[in-house]
Parts: C-alpha cells; structure tokens; sequence
C-alpha cells in the first residue's frame, strides 16, 4: 500500500456532477486515488493523493482539480501549526 500524506492536508478537489465516467483519472493515477463506480469516477482516499497532478491533466471534462506539487510543502507548514511531526519529502 502506498505511504499516506497527513490527513486533510491534500489540494485535490473532484466534482463528481462534470464526470463522464471515461476513467482515465483512475487509469493515470499512481495510488490509486480514483476508481469507476460504474458509470462515474469515485476518490477512494483523498489522502493517498501526492499531488502530481496526473488526474488533472487527463481528465477532458475539468472534473479535478489539484495544486500539482504543493502537497509537501503544505504538509511541512500544517505539520509546523500543529506542532507535529514534518513529513519526509521527496522520497
């Protein structure tokens, strides 16, 4: 199973109502954030999400939406508000 991001911190947003159910999202996906139900796509775990943004560039119907690259960053200034542990980037 791939590595998680900090819950909630992912940039990426799906509008299930512009999906036409051509997959693609959930073909181009390295962690398999998307997946067909059957005519439409659903996100499994929005925070298995790295942010690169695949999903985006593929999906013809502007369907999603997601600030490609990001994601790390982010993680390591909410992880700093919060006083948590920073995420190892970039592995």
């Amino acid at each position: 199973m791939p590595l998680r991001y900090l819950e909630n911190v992912v940039t990426l947003k799906y509008d299930a109502e512009k999906c036409k159910g051509c997959g693609l999202c959930a073909d181009v996906c390295p962690h398999a954030v998307f997946a067909m139900d059957g005519r439409v796509a659903r996100i499994t775990d929005r925070d298995l999400c790295i942010e690169c943004g695949a999903c985006q560039r593929n999906c013809p119907f502007d369907a999603i939406e997601v600030r490609a690259g990001v994601g790390c960053a982010w993680a390591i200034l909410f992880s700093t508000f919060k006083k948590t542990p920073a995420p190892v980037c970039g592995e």
